[in-house]
């Protein structure tokens, strides 16, 4: 999970490639499941913390702490990045939904499983955060596919509880939080329909 999301002034111009197997779709799969949890994650900080962003940032065990929250903010991404993933890639399907979320999920699971096991995290919680991403993958199956904008709404509260700011700091600042995930679920949905090609896309 480890991306630089800094932009030289070429990458402006610079296409990103189309998406035609499964390998092309599990790098955008992790990108940003990567983006939604460290963008969130540091961008509401620096905010929460004003002009003393800095000095705070300067502090190992807040960077820890940052560090702890983007990691288990990750599979949270994951499964909202795989649900509009399964609801894209619907119309295309040749085989039934269920061998596709069955796909959708293993491809899912890779990616996870690709990452290190942080030493913030440790083992025992890395099987735990697996474990539940496995299940809200099953559960994309079992019922219609959402709008981009409503994929997260069953995401918000535990990726705003994640935030490394004390609970009484953070105010009302829910609501910000849970349009930050809708607009940057539309804005990975508008990507990926651009990016993917249906016509030549293959899960295998």
């Amino acid at each position: 999970m480890e991306h630089n999301y800094t932009m030289g002034i070429f990458d402006l111009f610079r296409r990103s490639p189309p998406i035609r197997d499964a390998a092309a779709l599990a790098d955008f799969i992790d990108q940003n499941a990567a983006f939604v949890a460290q963008k969130g994650i540091y961008e509401y900080s620096r905010a929460r913390a004003g002009h003393y962003a800095k000095v705070l940032f300067s502090e190992s065990e807040f960077r820890d702490a940052c560090d702890r929250a983007r990691w288990r903010a990750y599979p949270l991404g994951l499964a909202m990045v795989a649900e509009l993933v399964e609801g894209v890639l619907c119309p295309a399907r040749s085989a039934g939904r269920l061998a596709q979320t069955d796909a959708i999920r293993a491809l899912v699971l890779s990616v996870f499983d690709r990452q290190p096991v942080h030493e913030v995290l440790g083992t025992p919680t890395t099987i735990d955060l697996r474990a539940e991403l496995e299940r809200r993958l099953m559960l994309i199956g079992l019922h219609a596919p959402k709008m981009a904008k409503d994929v997260a709404e069953p995401f918000a509260e535990e990726y705003f509880n994640l935030m490394p700011i004390h609970e009484k700091l953070r105010g009302r600042d829910a609501p910000t939080i849970r349009n930050y995930l809708r607009v940057t679920m539309c804005n990975i949905h508008d990507e990926l329909t651009k990016r993917i090609d249906l016509a030549a896309f293959t899960l295998t």
